[in-house]
């Protein structure tokens, strides 16, 4: 399907973690290790926040990550505190660039691995749902935008792990009226460009590989002699789909059906249920 990276902490310039580490992401585009697909070339993203401006950059393109000169140019000169980035496998929708992730919304950003199942089949049903004032947005043909408006139509702006767990709800009961056994695979990451919010949940509870980097306290004690923590905040954090390196304790996997919140402070992570219906509140907001 998939794979992704969302860093959130010390301002870095993109390209030491888009490029440098030896299980990259632009080496996961050619190598990926946990993905169905070992090959994503079927376009990739970058979005990130620059402070000072509201809303983020993104930058997409059809091609493959791992021979785009563009992308190789901005990463070594773009340094970020928050930063997205995606390379695709599509799941069938066309490789096009309005189908590539990140996908911004204001001061959203989202990405996605994973699939709605029989998504031809529901798609109609899932975007009725979405809040008419946002409908015009939508700018692809792909279940991972439809679940991002959705998310926005039921509350990301003010509970965003309620906003998802609503979206996720009314995809598995429309998916079980549809006859479809195991309607959602996610990871997904979606941040407002404060807080980083990271999902695993799948409806077989076989989700998706997820995984989020150590604290850098924890590193720093294990290996002494890694020069390059010492220049980071201690709330430096990595969400990927993938380790980026195989550096022992640096990596734990994100549990089954869970998410976690990246933030200022204490981070936390959570049981994740979908509510089912999509819950009261997503009634109202359709309203």
């Amino acid at each position: 399907m998939c794979r992704w990276l969302a860093y959130s902490g010390t301002p870095v310039l993109l390209d030491s973690l888009l490029y440098r580490p030896a299980h990259s992401l632009i080496d996961q585009s050619l190598h990926s290790k946990m993905g169905v697909e070992t090959t994503n070339g079927d376009g990739f993203g970058i979005g990130w926040y620059t402070p000072g401006i509201d809303t983020p950059a993104v930058v997409r393109d059809t091609g493959p990550a791992w021979n785009n000169r563009n992308l190789r140019e901005i990463s070594a000169h773009v340094r970020s505190h928050l930063f997205f980035a995606h390379i695709r496998a599509s799941t069938g929708s066309a490789i096009q660039q309005t189908n590539c992730h990140p996908f911004r919304h204001g001061r959203w950003l989202w990405m996605h691995n994973g699939a709605i199942t029989d998504f031809h089949r529901l798609r109609r049903d899932l975007c009725l749902l979405i809040d008419p004032s946002l409908f015009a947005d939508i700018e692809g043909s792909t279940d991972s935008e439809v679940m991002f408006f959705l998310a926005l139509t039921f509350g990301l702006d003010q509970d965003p792990p309620a906003a998802v767990a609503r979206m996720a709800g009314h995809v598995e009961s429309l998916g079980h009226r549809h006859g479809v056994d195991f309607p959602l695979q996610m990871t997904v990451a979606v941040t407002d460009g404060e807080n980083l919010w990271a999902f695993r949940y799948s409806s077989e509870r076989r989700s998706r590989s997820l995984y989020y980097s150590a604290e850098v306290e924890t590193l720093r004690a294990l290996h002494p002699d890694l020069e390059f923590l010492e220049g980071l905040s201690d709330e430096t954090r990595l969400v990927v789909s993938e380790p980026l390196s195989g550096l022992p304790g640096a990596w734990n996997k994100v549990p089954e059906s869970s998410y976690g919140l990246v933030r200022g402070g204490p981070d936390f992570m959570q049981p994740f249920v979908p509510l089912p219906n999509g819950g009261p509140s997503a009634d109202r907001a359709l309203r």
